[in-house]
Parts: C-alpha cells; sequence; structure tokens
C-alpha cells in the first residue's frame, strides 16, 4: 500500500516537472533559446496567488496565471527579441540575469522570509487501505488533462502546426508567410501558464513560497527536459513523470539524503547512453 501511495505522489510530482519542462522545451524547440528564468515564473505564480488569495481563490488561480502570461510576453520582447542573432552565451547570460532579476524583486517586495499560501485545504480521501491526499489527485488529473490538451493544439490547430514549421526551419517557416515573433511570443505566453499552474499545484504539495522557491524545481525540469529529448513535447512528458517517479521512490527509502544527485546521475548515463535524450532526435545544422 505504501509503494502505491508513493507511485501516486511521484506520478503528481512527475505532472508538475512535466509542466515545467514543457515550457522549457517548447521554448528551445521553437526559439533555439534556453529560458533559465523560467522556473523563476513558478516563485511569481506563487505571489501572485497570494496577492489575491483574499478575494477569491478561483480568482487568485485565474489572475496569477494571466499575470505569468504577460510576464512570460514581456521577457521574451524586452530581455530575448533583441538578442535574436546573438551568440547563444549571450543569451544565456541574459536569461540568467532575467532570473536573479525577478528573485531579487520578489525579495524586495514580499522579503526573503518564507510565506505561507493556503490555496484551499482539499483534505484526503481513501480508497480501499489507501489514503490519498485530494491535491495529489488534481495535481495528477490536471496534469494529464493539461498536456493531452496541449498535444491537441499542437498537432491539430493552425497555430500549432506554425510552431512546429517554426522548429522544423524558421526561414522556410518565413517564407511560407507565418509570423515568427507571433509564434515565439504565444510559446512564450503558453510555456509561462504551464509554469503558472506548475506553481500552484505546487503549493498543494508545498504551501510555502519564497523568492527562490521555483530555482530548483525549474533546474529538476530542465533536467526533465534533457532526459525526455530537449526539443520533444512527448519527451519533456515522459522524462517529468519519470523524474517525479524517481524522485519520490528515492525519498521513501534510505536513499533519501542521495535523492538530487541519484536524479543527475540518471540524466548523466541517459546523455552517455543517447545524447539526445529518450525521445529527442537529431537534427541536421544547415551550414
Amino acid at each position: 500500500m505504501d509503494f502505491i501511495i508513493t507511485l501516486v505522489n511521484g506520478l503528481s510530482l512527475g505532472g508538475v516537472y512535466a509542466m515545467i519542462a514543457l515550457g522549457y522545451t517548447m521554448v528551445y524547440g521553437i526559439a533555439k533559446l534556453l529560458n533559465f528564468a523560467h522556473g523563476d515564473v513558478i516563485m511569481v505564480s506563487g505571489y501572485a496567488i497570494l496577492v489575491f488569495l483574499s478575494f477569491d481563490p478561483i480568482l487568485a488561480i485565474i489572475c496569477a496565471t494571466l499575470f505569468c502570461m504577460l510576464l512570460g510576453i514581456a521577457m521574451e520582447r524586452v530581455a530575448y527579441r533583441p538578442l535574436r542573432g546573438a551568440s547563444p552565451l549571450a543569451v544565456l547570460i541574459t536569461a540568467i540575469g532575467v532570473s536573479y532579476l525577478l528573485q531579487s524583486l520578489a525579495q524586495i517586495i514580499f522579503g526573503a522570509a518564507d510565506r505561507y499560501v493556503i490555496v484551499a485545504d482539499l483534505g484526503s480521501i481513501t480508497l480501499g487501505e489507501v489514503k490519498i491526499d485530494v491535491g495529489t489527485i488534481i495535481t495528477l488529473g490536471a496534469s494529464l488533462v493539461i498536456m493531452m490538451a496541449l498535444s491537441l493544439f499542437v498537432k491539430f490547430t493552425r497555430t500549432g502546426r506554425a510552431m512546429v514549421a517554426v522548429s522544423e526551419d524558421r526561414d522556410a517557416a518565413r517564407l511560407m508567410g507565418i509570423n515568427i515573433n507571433r509564434i515565439i511570443t504565444i510559446t512564450f505566453a503558453i510555456g509561462s501558464a504551464l509554469a503558472a499552474l506548475a506553481g500552484l499545484f505546487s503549493l498543494f504539495r508545498v504551501p510555502t513560497i519564497m523568492p527562490t522557491y521555483g530555482a530548483m524545481p525549474g533546474i529538476k525540469a530542465f533536467v526533465a527536459a534533457v532526459i525526455g529529448g530537449i526539443g520533444s513535447i512527448p519527451g519533456a512528458m515522459l522524462g517529468g513523470i519519470l523524474l517525479g517517479v524517481v524522485e519520490c521512490i528515492c525519498n521513501s527509502t534510505p536513499l533519501a539524503p542521495y535523492t538530487i544527485a541519484i536524479e543527475f546521475a540518471i540524466l548523466i548515463v541517459i546523455l552517455l547512453v543517447k545524447p539526445t535524450g529518450i525521445l529527442g532526435k537529431k537534427r541536421r545544422e544547415k551550414v
């Protein structure tokens, strides 16, 4: 029974990592940049929920998601679009700078101390002899629905197919009349919305927020995206679920102090065996 609870918790946590990893992998696949400030959008979501929670929990969730989407659009327009033709190192340094800027602003506005954010007291349910938190079930169900909806959006909508075209060949997509800037902006907005929802579901697990709240989940989600295959949406899902399950299993054993080391060891092993990730594909670079 304990293993079932651990597995459900792992799938739920993996769903959160997958949502964050999807933002990483979509932005990399389309804009070809690693937005290391993406994890801090989770932190911004938590503080936005804290601000609006006094009005109504549903309103707080909606406002936090919209605010994070606008934040993602602003980051793309102000920080990344001017560097569209710059070297990858310049973009990487800018992303790190944006990350520290968001953390510093959060510390100035809300302070460095932990803040408790109780979105809702959902309680728990008993299935046979297994007692599971309702928040865990909601997180697992919502993550599956969101990931399926995103897959359908990319596969069957005009904008989704344009995203695929831009990720495959930006120049050819531009010649076909696709607005590259618009597609990249939409990608940042979707990725930031996913990070906002991941922030909400993270609060179901640990109801505290701090300026560095999104740093470690962001790094782990990036690891999940690389494990699954950076640039691959199914890969991000698979990597997130795998990492969440491994983390919860390790935390339930004497290996708990070495959980993070084990997660990064898995990353190293997979990259040694398959450098493109589990579902990643080799791409030919045009010279």
